[in-house]
């Protein structure tokens, strides 16, 4: 990777144009097949179907507040939810986007938010506004 990438990747942790990926492998991310797999966490009851998406430790320490920390981390993480279905590639974290969607979902979570987030996932997946990764 190319030193601009390699930046792109500390901050973002993804790549455009990412060399190590296969014509396949673009197809699979795109659509984002490659996130089918965490339906084996649901079943081992790791994850959630819906809700925040899961943030690493580090990500978690830039980022939020302890009393933020202690909100996402008091419900099960889901494979996908409010910042999957919005446009994800602008709602980053330098942005400030992300934490003011994950933590909108935590303290407003309820029935019609999830099904929102099911059917906006669907249109992010399949849609005009695909997440470009």
């Amino acid at each position: 990777m190319s030193p601009e990438q390699l930046h792109q990747w500390e901050v973002e942790r993804k790549v455009d144009d990412d060399p190590r990926i296969t014509k396949i492998g673009q197809f699979i991310r795109k659509c984002s097949i490659d996130e089918m797999p965490q339906f084996l966490s649901v079943l081992n009851g790791d994850l959630s179907v819906i809700g925040p998406r899961p943030i690493t430790r580090d990500e978690l320490e830039q980022h939020f507040s302890d009393e933020e920390k202690a909100e996402l981390l008091s419900v099960q993480p889901g494979i996908t939810g409010l910042w999957q279905a919005t446009d994800r590639n602008a709602a980053t974290f330098e942005s400030g986007l992300r934490q003011i969607i994950e933590l909108h979902y935590v303290r407003n979570r309820c029935f019609r938010m999830d099904w929102k987030c099911f059917t906006g996932t669907f249109g992010a997946m399949f849609g005009k506004k695909r997440t470009g990764r």
